[in-house]
C-alpha cells in the first residue's frame, strides 16, 4: 500500500488573479482615475473662483490698469486701481474731485472698429481683472465740473475757476500749468466736465470742445469711482482725496 503523502493539486479557481492583465484591469485603472482627480478638483476650483472674481468685478469692484501718464502724479503708469462700481448706484452723483473711469464712446472717441469677438472676450475678461490694458474707450480722468457749473481757464493768476471761484489744485502734476488752452463753458446737466492730473500729457475735455458732444462725458457713461489702489503693495490703500472744490458756489440759475 502506498503509504506516502501525495501532493494535492489546489484549486486555483479561487485566487485572486495576479497575472499582467488582471493587474492592470483591477489596479492600474483605478491608480489613473485617483491621479486624475486632484486636476479635474484644480480646474473646477479654478473656474468657480474665476466666475466669482468676474461677478466681483462687474457688480462691485473693478481693478482698472492705468496706461498712462495723464493723471500723474496721482495715479502712475502701471497702478492697479480699484474701482467701486456702487459709488453711484443708489442715487448718487459724480461730485467735483472725484476721480472717475468712465466709457468715452461718443465723447472722447467714436465708436471704435469691430473686433474678433473671441479676442473681445478674453481682452475684456482680463482688462476687467486688471491683467491687460482697459478698452480703448475706458479713460480716468477728475471730475471738474458737474451740470450746471461755468468753469472757465484762466483767471489772472492762471487758475481754473468753477462758479467763479479760483481752485488751487493741489493734486497737479508739479511744473504744470492749470491749463494752456483758454476755454469758458457751462456743463450741461447730466453731464460732467473732465481733466487729467498731469494737463500737459492728458487728451481730456478741453481736447474735444469742437467734437460731438463738446466734450461732456453723460453721467450715464461712468463706470465707477476710483478708491483705492491695489498695487503695487507700497501703495495699497484709499485714494487721496482734496479740498480744492470746498467753497465752491452752487452753479447760478442763468449764467448769461
Amino acid at each position: 500500500m502506498d503509504t506516502e503523502a501525495k501532493p494535492q493539486e489546489r484549486d486555483r479557481s479561487f485566487e485572486p488573479a495576479t497575472g499582467p492583465e488582471e493587474g492592470s484591469r483591477f489596479s492600474r485603472i483605478p491608480e489613473r482615475f485617483a491621479a486624475s482627480m486632484p486636476w479635474r478638483r484644480v480646474l473646477v476650483l479654478g473656474a468657480v473662483c474665476s466666475a466669482v472674481v468676474l461677478l466681483f468685478s462687474a457688480f462691485l469692484v473693478q481693478p482698472f490698469l492705468i496706461p498712462s501718464g495723464s493723471m500723474e502724479s496721482t495715479l502712475q503708469v502701471g497702478d492697479r486701481v480699484l474701482v467701486n462700481k456702487l459709488a453711484y448706484r443708489f442715487g448718487s452723483v459724480p461730485r467735483r474731485g472725484d476721480v472717475v473711469v468712465f466709457d468715452g464712446t461718443g465723447s472722447f472717441v467714436q465708436e471704435p472698429e469691430p473686433r474678433n469677438p473671441v479676442t473681445g472676450l478674453l481682452h475684456g475678461a482680463a482688462a476687467s481683472l486688471g491683467l491687460a490694458e482697459p478698452a480703448e474707450t475706458d479713460f480716468v480722468k477728475r471730475v471738474v465740473g458737474v451740470g450746471g457749473d461755468r468753469v472757465v481757464c484762466c483767471d489772472e493768476r492762471g487758475r481754473v475757476e468753477v462758479n467763479g471761484r479760483a481752485l488751487d489744485e493741489d493734486y497737479l502734476f508739479a511744473g504744470d500749468a492749470p491749463s494752456r488752452v483758454p476755454f469758458d463753458i457751462v456743463v450741461p446737466d447730466g453731464t460732467l466736465w473732465m481733466m487729467g492730473d498731469h494737463r500737459s500729457r492728458s487728451s481730456d475735455s478741453r481736447d474735444h470742445l469742437g467734437g460731438p458732444g463738446g466734450g461732456m462725458v453723460p453721467v450715464s457713461k461712468v463706470i465707477g469711482r476710483v478708491d483705492w489702489f491695489g498695487w503695487p503693495l507700497g501703495r495699497v490703500g484709499s485714494l487721496p482725496g482734496t479740498t480744492a472744490f470746498d467753497g465752491v458756489p452752487a452753479p447760478a440759475a442763468n449764467h448769461g
